[in-house]
């Protein structure tokens, strides 16, 4: 079965609608971004979701020192990676690391980087972070996810994920402007939508 993860969540409806849909995971964007959340806003939406809902903090060149500081008040599960961290860092903060990967076409993901983490292969896009909903070749994705499980982002919407999955096999996709009605609030029809696409996809897979 897919994951699913929500990203830039900023809202405790947005997340309990999640929820509700059944994701298997909800992000939290610390970095500087029109989806950055404050850490008093993190830890009281995780204080209220129920057992079994993965929680991932989303942060881009950080110190260690402040992610772990962070990740200790907020108690999310996960720490995910997308600036441009060593793999020395990565190992750092402990084996549940997603590392994310910003594909270039004329670049494929070294599939060898990274080795204690999840890659998470988002698209290159220049001056950001992430994929700025933009899509990429999920043919080097598809060559990735042979060697390796990977998180599969970069302009996921309701629309294409199933035919991603179907495409590239990840363990899980990720999503963020791709079910928004303006940044960082989802749409909760988006989100189910989504994630039923998603799943349906991968049951009769």
């Amino acid at each position: 079965m897919v994951r699913v993860k929500i990203c830039g969540i900023t809202r405790l409806e947005d997340a309990l609608a999640a929820v509700n849909f059944g994701v298997d995971a909800l992000g939290f964007v610390f970095a500087t971004s029109p989806r950055q959340v404050a850490p008093e806003t993190v830890q009281a939406i995780v204080s209220q979701l129920p057992p079994f809902v993965t929680t991932v903090g989303v942060f881009v060149n950080e110190k260690v020192s402040r992610i772990e500081e962070l990740r200790s008040f907020c108690r999310f599960d996960l720490v995910q990676l997308h600036g441009d961290e060593t793999e020395e860092m990565a190992a750092q903060l402990g084996p549940r690391v997603i590392k994310a990967v910003r594909v270039r076409s004329d670049a494929p993901a070294d599939v060898q980087r990274y080795g204690k983490a999840t890659l998470l292969l988002d698209a290159y896009s220049p001056g950001a972070a992430g994929g700025a909903g933009k899509t990429f070749d999920w043919g080097v994705a598809v060559a990735v996810a042979k060697k390796r499980p990977i998180v599969l982002a970069g302009g996921l919407t309701p629309e294409n994920v199933a035919q991603a999955i179907e495409t590239v096999r990840p363990y899980g996709v990720d999503v963020s402007s791709g079910v928004e009605i303006g940044p960082g609030r989802k749409g909760h029809a988006k989100i189910e939508h989504f994630i039923r696409a998603a799943k349906t996809v991968a049951r009769s897979s």
